[in-house]
């Protein structure tokens, strides 16, 4: 996995998917995104963790892509992937009910 730096796509992804970063709706959203921050509302997660996900795991080692459906938006919480938060952060509502589904289905106490 390689970043030429912080908040870019990883190269394996960025052959599969860059075009579409240089399309209209990216360009407005990057935009936007830059006019809120400039306006002073905190945007999550943090720029450079925008891509995370990509970045754990190369293009050709994926084999399943889960997209969480709450983002989180609690200072902290948010890092890029869905259904985590950094180790140390108090778990948010969303991720507790998730744990607690895994513990009752399965039998897997997570911490």
């Amino acid at each position: 996995m390689s970043q030429e730096k912080a908040g870019q796509l990883d190269l394996s992804w960025m052959a599969v998917i860059g075009d579409e970063l240089e399309k209209p709706y990216m360009e407005n959203l990057r935009a936007f995104l830059k006019q809120e921050k400039a306006s002073g509302k905190t945007i999550y997660p943090p720029s450079p963790l925008i891509f995370n996900a990509f970045n754990h795991t190369p293009f050709d080692k994926v084999r399943v892509v889960i997209i969480g459906q709450d983002p989180y938006h609690g200072d902290g919480q948010a890092h890029g992937l869905s259904f985590s938060v950094p180790q140390g952060v108090s778990l948010p509502p969303s991720l507790q009910n998730i744990y607690k589904e895994i513990a009752s289905d399965l039998g897997i106490q997570m911490s």
